[in-house]
This record gives C-alpha cells, sequence and structure tokens, in this order.
C-alpha cells in the first residue's frame, strides 16, 4: 500500500504544488461518497483558474490606465486648467467639498488632470476638511459623517453560510441516498404487507440512522467552519501608523477614513488609495494590481498610491481619499472568489488510503449481493417457485440491495481525510491561544516533521527592547545607564562632537519623537531607532528642534543587502552633510577621519582603525549590537538624483546596543535538540556578537562552526556539503545567504526546514522554506504574506510550541487511522461473512 499510495500520491508537496499534481490525485479518488464534504477545505481549482483570468483582465485594464496617465504627464503641465466641478449638496452640507466617485476617479485613473483641476494634494486635503500636518480631527460627530459620505474602509465579504446549508450538504452524500430510496421503498412495502406500525419498523430505523449521521456530520462541519472564519478575521487584522489630530496613534486598517494621514515604511502594504503627501525614495511594487514586476517611482509628480500594493524601499506620508469597495482593490477582491488552501501531503495521502479501501468495499459489497441473490435463486430453483415471484421475494431482494449498501457505508473511510482537516482545524486553534496564527494548514503538519530551524537572532532569540549601554566617542569608551550618568557623559565629551552625534541620531533615523494622546513624549520606531533616539533625548538633545534647523533632502533607507542607512541634509548656513548609519566594520571601512578627544577632525590612521576595531571586538563579545555613526560634508553641488558617496565619511562613534536573550530561549534550543531538531542562527549582526549569543542559549557548541556571510558566498559547491551539517551560526548574512543556505538544506541535505524572518528581504527565504515563520510585531506586511505561521510574539519558545503541536497532530491522526482502519476492517469481514455463509446481518 505505501509503494501505491507513493507512487500516485506522494508527489504532492506542503508548499507550492502544480495544478497538473493537484489535479492528478483528484481523479484518482473516484470513489467518494460525497465530494462536497471530501474536497470542501481544499483549493477549488476551478474557481481558482476563474479568478486568474478576472486578475489577468483586470490588470490588463489597470496597465492601460497607468499608460494613459504617463503619457497625459508630458503636456498637462503646461496647460491652463480650470474646474467646473461641484461636489453635491450632502456632502457640502456634510462640511466637504469633494464627493467619494470624484476621489476615486483620480486615484484609479491616475488623472494627473483632474488632479490639478482640484488644485493639487493639498488643496484635495481642504476640500476632505483636514490637514496635512495634524490630520481629522477625531470628534464622534465628524468621523460618522465622514463614514457616512465616504463609507469605510471594509470589502464586501460572503456571507457566512448557516447551518442548515451544511445539512444540505451532508444529505448529498451517494449512499445516504441510496439507502433513503431502500427506507422509503421498505416503508412502502412494510406498511402495505404488514400494517401500520409493525411494518414501518426496518424502514423508519433506515432514517433514523440517515438523520443522526446527517446531523452529527453537519454540526461537526459547521463548527469548523466558524473556526476557519474567526482564524480569516485574524489574518486580515492589520495595523497602520496614522497622525489625527495632530496625534500620531495606531489604527486598524478597517477604521481608515479619507481624510486620514498614514505613514508607510518599506515592508508595508498600502491600505487603501491615496495620494503622496511626502517621503523618500518611495518604491512601489504595483505586480498585485498591474501584473508589472518592475518597482514604481512614487513622488510629487506622481503621487498615486492604490491599495493592496507594497512599499519596497523607502519611506512616506500619504493622504487617503478612497477606502473600502471603490478602491481599485476593493473592486479586484470583489471579483475574485476563494479558491481554498492546498492540500496537505497528509491529506491526499489519506484520501489515496480511503480510495484503496473504498475500492475493496466496492468489491464486497458487490461479491456479497451477488452471493445472497443465488442464494435466493437457488432456493427458488429447489422449492420450483423460480417462475413465481412475489411481494416477500421483492422485499428480501431490497434487503440484499440494502447489506450491500451498508457495507459500502461501512467500508468507505469517508471521515478518514476530513480526520486530518479537523485535527488540523484544532491545532490552529490551539495555536492560536499559544500566539503563533497559521496562515495555510499544511503548515501545521509540515511544522511536526522539521528537522531544522534557521533562526533570526534580533527579537527572535533577544527580547528586542534595545537600550545603548556604551559607546566610543571621540576614541574613548564611556558607559551610558541613567540620565545622571549622561550627564557626565555630555559634560566629559567636546561640545562639537555631542552637537554632530545628535545631528547625526535625530536626522539619519527611520524613527520619530511624537506627542502620544496623553501628551506624553513617546519614540516611534525599529528597537534600534528607538534606542538610538532614547540615548539622544537623555543626551538632552531636542528632536523638533534639530529637524527644523536643517532640511532633509534624501534618504536612503536601511536595508539587510546594504546593512547601512544614509541621509543628505541641507545646512542653515549652507551647503551639503551626508550621515550614514550601520553596521561597525562597514561603516568603519568607508571612513578616512575620525573625532578625537579634543573635538576635532583628524585623519584615520592605522593605529586608531585598529582601536576602533578592537573596541567594536570588545562590544561584540560582550553580547552587544554595535552600529558606527559617520557623517561627511560635500559642498554645496548636490543632485537628488546623485548617490550617496561610498567613502571619505569622518568617523562620530560606535555605540553598544544591549538585547538581552528572551527567556526561556535556552530552554528551548534544548528541548529542540533533544527533539532532533538543529537550530541554527543566522543574523545580520557582527560575528562576535551572534557568538556570543549563540553560546549562552547553546546553540553554538564546541563543535560547531560560526561564519560570515561574505565568507559563506564564496565556498564551493563542495565546500558547502561539507560545512553546512557542522554550521551553527551564520553573521553578517544578507537575506540571499539566507536563501541559499535554506535551498541546501531541503535539496542537498533532504532537511524540512523552519524560517524565522521579519524583513522585507527575507520574503524569498520564507517562500523557499519548508514552513515560513513570519514575525507577527517587528514583521512587515511583505514578509508576514510570504509565511505559513506569524508568530504573534516574535518569540523563539512559541516556535517550538508549533512544533510541538505540529507533532501532535502526527499522533492525533495515527491513532485516529488506526481506529478507523479497525473498526472499518472487522465491521467489512462481520458483514460479509454474516451476509453470505448465515444470510442473514
Amino acid at each position: 500500500m505505501e509503494s501505491y499510495l507513493n507512487e500516485n500520491f506522494g508527489d504532492v508537496k506542503p508548499k507550492n504544488s502544480s495544478e497538473e499534481t493537484l489535479q492528478r490525485w483528484r481523479k484518482l479518488c473516484w470513489i467518494v461518497k460525497n465530494r462536497k464534504r471530501r474536497f470542501r477545505f481544499t483549493a477549488n481549482l476551478s474557481k481558482r483558474f476563474e479568478a486568474e483570468a478576472i486578475r489577468r483582465s483586470n490588470q490588463e485594464k489597470f496597465r492601460v490606465a497607468v499608460l494613459v496617465s504617463q503619457a497625459a504627464l508630458q503636456f498637462i503641465n503646461g496647460l491652463n486648467l480650470s474646474s467646473d466641478y461641484d461636489a453635491p449638496e450632502d456632502v457640502k452640507a456634510a462640511g466637504f467639498q469633494i464627493c467619494a466617485d470624484e476621489l476615486g476617479s483620480i486615484v484609479e485613473g491616475r488623472d494627473v488632470k483632474k488632479l490639478k483641476i482640484h488644485g493639487g494634494v493639498e488643496n484635495i486635503a481642504a476640500m476632505l476638511s483636514t490637514s496635512i500636518i495634524n490630520g481629522i480631527p477625531t470628534s464622534e460627530h465628524i468621523i460618522n459623517e465622514r463614514k457616512r459620505i465616504y463609507g469605510i474602509n471594509k470589502f464586501t465579504e460572503t456571507p457566512a453560510r448557516g447551518f442548515w446549508v451544511f445539512v444540505w450538504e451532508a444529505l448529498q452524500d451517494t449512499t445516504l441516498m441510496i439507502l433513503a430510496i431502500c427506507a422509503f421503498v421498505s416503508l412502502a412495502v412494510g406498511i402495505t404487507v404488514e400494517g401500520w406500525p409493525k411494518g414501518a419498523y426496518d424502514g423508519l430505523g433506515i432514517v433514523l440512522s440517515i438523520l443522526l449521521v446527517v446531523f452529527v456530520t453537519a454540526t461537526s462541519d459547521y463548527k469548523q467552519s466558524l473556526q476557519f472564519r474567526d482564524l480569516d478575521k485574524e489574518k486580515k487584522k492589520i495595523m497602520v501608523q496614522v497622525t489625527r489630530d495632530g496625534l500620531r496613534q495606531k489604527v486598524s486598517i478597517f477604521d481608515l477614513l479619507p481624510g486620514d494621514l498614514v505613514h508607510l515604511a518599506i515592508g508595508d502594504q498600502v491600505p487603501a488609495d491615496g495620494l503622496f503627501i511626502s517621503g523618500f525614495s518611495v518604491l512601489i511594487n504595483e505586480s498585485c494590481l498591474t501584473g508589472e514586476c518592475e518597482p514604481v517611482n512614487v513622488n510629487a509628480a506622481n503621487p498615486f498610491l492604490l491599495s493592496g500594493t507594497k512599499v519596497q524601499d523607502g519611506s512616506c506620508k500619504m493622504l487617503i481619499t478612497t477606502v473600502g469597495m471603490r478602491t481599485q482593490w476593493g473592486k479586484l477582491m470583489a471579483t475574485l472568489s476563494e479558491g481554498g488552501d492546498d492540500e496537505t501531503p497528509l491529506q491526499v495521502k489519506l484520501n489515496g488510503v480511503a480510495t484503496i479501501i473504498g475500492k475493496i468495499g466496492l468489491y464486497f459489497a458487490i461479491v456479497t449481493f451477488a452471493v445472497l441473490v443465488q442464494g435466493l435463486f437457488s432456493r427458488k430453483i429447489q422449492e420450483g417457485t423460480h417462475w413465481i415471484w412475489s411481494g416477500d421475494d421483492a422485499m428480501e431482494m431490497l434487503e440484499f440491495f440494502a447489506i450491500a449498501v451498508t457495507i459500502i457505508v461501512v467500508a468507505v473511510p469517508e471521515g478518514l481525510p476530513l480526520a486530518v482537516t479537523l485535527s488540523l482545524a484544532f491545532a490552529m486553534k490551539k495555536m492560536m491561544k499559544d500566539k503563533a496564527l497559521v496562515r495555510h494548514l499544511a503548515a501545521c503538519e509540515t511544522m511536526g516533521s522539521s528537522t531544522n530551524i534557521c533562526s533570526d537572532k534580533t527579537g527572535t532569540l533577544t527580547s528586542n527592547h534595545m537600550t545603548v549601554v556604551k559607546t566610543c566617542i571621540c576614541e574613548e569608551i564611556k558607559e551610558v545607564s541613567s540620565s545622571n550618568k549622561s550627564y557626565n557623559f555630555r559634560s566629559a565629551v567636546p561640545e562639537s562632537a555631542v552637537k554632530i552625534l545628535l545631528q547625526s541620531i535625530f536626522n539619519n533615523t527611520g524613527g520619530e519623537v511624537v506627542n502620544s494622546k496623553e501628551n506624553k513624549i513617546e519614540i516611534l520606531g525599529t528597537p534600534t531607532e528607538t534606542a538610538l533616539l532614547e540615548f539622544a533625548l537623555l543626551l538632552g538633545g531636542d528632536f523638533q528642534a534639530e529637524r527644523q534647523a536643517s532640511t532633509i533632502v534624501k534618504v536612503e533607507p536601511f536595508n539587510s543587502a546594504k546593512k547601512r542607512m544614509g541621509v543628505v541634509i541641507e545646512l542653515p548656513e549652507g551647503g551639503f552633510r551626508v550621515h550614514s548609519k550601520g553596521a561597525s566594520e562597514i561603516i568603519l571601512a568607508a571612513c578616512d577621519k575620525v573625532i578625537d578627544s579634543n573635538g576635532d577632525v583628524v585623519p584615520l590612521d592605522e593605529r586608531s582603525t585598529n582601536h576602533l576595531k578592537n573596541i567594536i571586538e570588545l562590544f561584540a563579545s560582550e553580547a552587544l549590537r554595535t552600529l558606527c555613526l559617520a557623517y561627511m560634508d560635500i559642498g554645496t553641488e548636490f543632485s537628488v538624483d546623485s548617490a550617496l558617496p561610498l567613502k571619505g565619511y569622518t568617523c562620530i562613534g560606535i555605540v553598544g546596543i544591549k538585547d538581552p536573550v528572551r527567556p526561556g530561549v535556552k530552554e528551548s534550543v534544548a528541548i529542540c535538540r533533544s527533539a532532533g531538531i538543529t537550530v541554527r542562527m543566522v543574523t545580520g549582526d557582527n560575528i562576535n556578537t551572534a557568538k556570543a549569543i549563540a553560546r549562552e542559549i547553546g546553540i553554538l557548541t564546541d563543535n560547531g562552526i560560526a561564519i560570515e556571510g561574505p565568507e559563506f558566498r564564496e565556498k564551493s559547491e563542495e565546500e558547502l556539503h561539507e560545512l553546512i551539517p557542522k554550521m551553527q551560526v551564520m553573521a553578517r548574512s544578507s537575506p540571499m545567504d539566507k536563501h541559499t543556505l535554506v535551498k541546501h538544506l531541503r535539496t542537498t541535505f533532504g532537511e524540512v526546514v523552519a524560517v524565522t524572518g521579519d524583513g522585507t528581504n527575507d520574503a524569498p527565504a520564507l517562500h523557499e522554506a519548508d514552513i515560513g515563520l513570519a514575525m507577527g510585531i517587528a514583521g512587515t506586511e511583505v514578509a508576514k504574506e510570504s509565511a505559513d505561521v506569524i508568530i504573534l510574539d516574535d518569540n523563539f519558545s512559541t516556535i517550538v510550541t508549533v512544533a510541538k503541536w505540529g507533532r501532535s497532530v502526527y499522533i492525533n491522526i495515527q491513532k485516529f487511522v488506526q481506529f478507523q482502519l479497525t473498526v472499518n476492517v472487522v465491521a467489512l469481514i462481520v458483514n460479509f461473512s454474516s451476509a453470505c455463509l448465515t444470510g442473514f446481518q
């Protein structure tokens, strides 16, 4: 049986199976009593094909709109345009000057002409009664009016199916229909021959059995559908940063309204249609709408942002103009129907088992019917009544047929494939409570057989609550731990060095210092940015004052490939300055000058370079994450299109950031090791920091190897074959290094690999892995979309819990299969034997 299953049903993968494969195995499952029920929670291939055709059609239409808008841009700027638009009376009465349809036509059609007629983005904001600085007012009356005029940011969903729909589907079972016909005939003949109520007993018994089966099945399926619906709602929960009433706050995408100011960063999904207000280096991936993989540059000249698209690079502030079903994405979603999840390998194999047993059951049913009919004929021939047939004989033939159908009912284990779905659904519900949101059913099953976990360090193994504890400014090491010491710290450092340090931190950052609802200072941004901004505030810096003192001209955001970020600012006294920040070794290699103990800029000689390198290694050996800050004056000539310089910087200093190990991680790593799962750390941090943390939590052993990404890249295939089994830590890794490692583990070594990731650049590795685990807190929407499981608390211990539940799924299914097959085989033999040998059941 195993070789038959592997040959016919073994080519379905946990992820990304081809459509031909999915269609082929279903054709093999021809003995199915109720197709609607057995394949309910698997991919609807016909709907999926239909949805893909609609998507392609919509992409073509939208691509035409894009090309038209690009052509329009070439001559509209030179025209003198005037507006004859007048808003409807109900819109004016609500305090607005533009209706929802007009707004929708501007962004959806990328109508540059209409945008210019309405006075540009700032005038559109005024017509929406919003401020491009403070956002919309939050009084309940105004919010309700906004919702009434413009709608809410929710898509039309298919209504939940009621209980009686599941009852009807359960009645579609072929064998139950045959038994229902048998019951009707039995009732009719029984009452005619024996009268009421004696003649109705057999028929009513069959009817009650059918009703019992139908209602138990329908109840189970209905509860399961509610569970899947709840999980689906959790998957769609996305929070975005919004400014309202001048205060930054996190809001659900479903609560967004036209006029809202939304802050987007690399990896975010655009939550509604809108217009670009301000930002730097914004590249938008519109492939989900247009099918074009080339990212689009969004700026003041091309300000259109469409919901469902992804921020591939940069950051910006956008004005929401259109929400919900009026958006391009909403219209697309309205035409598409869910294709369902691909089948898991276990579901496919159990369908195979059910098919094999079904064939055996069908054979036994036919033989049983033939034996019983032959017995009846033999008896009639012996009695000499074979030409005379009565109602009793017909009733007996009907009973024989009912016996054969009953054997099929008993033999075909229709509940076997569904047992997997039920078990996986139960595991999904339990995992949700344990802070793991499963996006694809197969992940529950696959995680149970995982043999390797490639984990990030920051935020997964460590707590992601970062603070600056040590610095090297002006070539001297200083500790930072409290406000008093920070005051002493500032007095011990030349004022010129402190000034350039604060300018670097406050300008060259992806974070912000804002006022919260409670009128308290709140720091927004990644944990690394937050730690640096906290340090700058401790030194007495003023974020807003520093930002207003100079003008940001260009920003190059941080990404995992460059391991640095940079910003160009225009100084108040004239001229431009570049600030750069990132991985210590990379930034230090770009420096040729340093600020000395007197606050003077001096050449960076070999002694100073070695001294700074030793400090980086010292900080790293203490498990501190290190960052280097540098700047460079570039005169008065700078173009926004120019790239930032790569050499010639002045080193400001090095900061050591503490990120403590999460409680319970060491124990979780030990549990993995004892369970036969190898844990590897893949991080972008310094190798000494990575080794220190890996030793502390038990990942790096005496026999293990720690390697850096650049060295890993240079290895040949033969060297990688020798290296990978012993490799436990990869530091300074790029996203492609992680992807290469995962691919080798899966293909060359046949391992089942789970991968954690949080950034946009982690998407290829998450997609390549058998199980992609995205971080729910630090993870970008792009990473979450590529993942199979979302770890809601970003904790490694939760990953171990997912593996435990995966294994429990296998154990539960093993027990169920054992029970089901035992019952089926025994019932089959007993029914066949009693029917054929004794003539009754």
